[in-house]
C-alpha cells in the first residue's frame, strides 16, 4: 500500500506543465538550470523551485561540475509514465453493448432497485 500511495503522490506532484516539460527533457539526458532558462519561459528561481519539489520527491537528483548544477532522473517510473503520457491514441474505447447511447443489449449485472 505504501508504494501505492507514493506513486499516487509522483503523480500529483509532476501534474504541472513546468514539471512534465522539465522531465521530458530530463529523460533525454543530464540538464542544468541555464538549459532549463533557454526553452522554458519563467524565471531562473522559479526553475529552481520546481526542481527542487522534484528533487525532495527522490524523482530527480543532481550533481555538481564546477559552478553547475547538473539535473538527472532518479525514478524509473517517470520513465513509463512520460511514455503514457506522450502516446497517441486514436480515439474513445466504443461505449458498452449494453450502452442506452448504442442502444444495444442489457445491463449484464443484477438489477437492485
Amino acid at each position: 500500500m505504501n508504494d501505492f500511495i507514493s506513486r499516487v503522490e509522483i503523480l500529483k506532484l509532476i501534474a504541472h506543465p513546468v514539471r512534465i516539460t522539465i522531465l521530458q527533457e530530463l529523460s533525454k539526458g543530464v540538464k542544468c538550470v541555464s538549459d532549463f532558462e533557454e526553452f522554458l519561459e519563467i524565471s531562473q528561481p522559479n526553475i529552481s523551485q520546481h526542481l527542487g519539489a522534484l528533487r525532495r520527491a527522490g524523482i530527480i537528483d543532481f550533481f555538481i561540475d564546477g559552478r553547475l548544477r547538473c539535473y538527472f532522473l532518479k525514478s524509473p517510473l517517470v520513465i513509463d509514465l512520460l511514455e503514457i503520457f506522450n502516446k497517441e491514441y486514436p480515439g474513445e474505447l466504443p461505449g458498452p453493448e449494453c450502452c442506452p447511447t448504442t442502444k444495444k443489449g442489457t445491463y449484464p449485472g443484477e438489477r437492485r432497485r
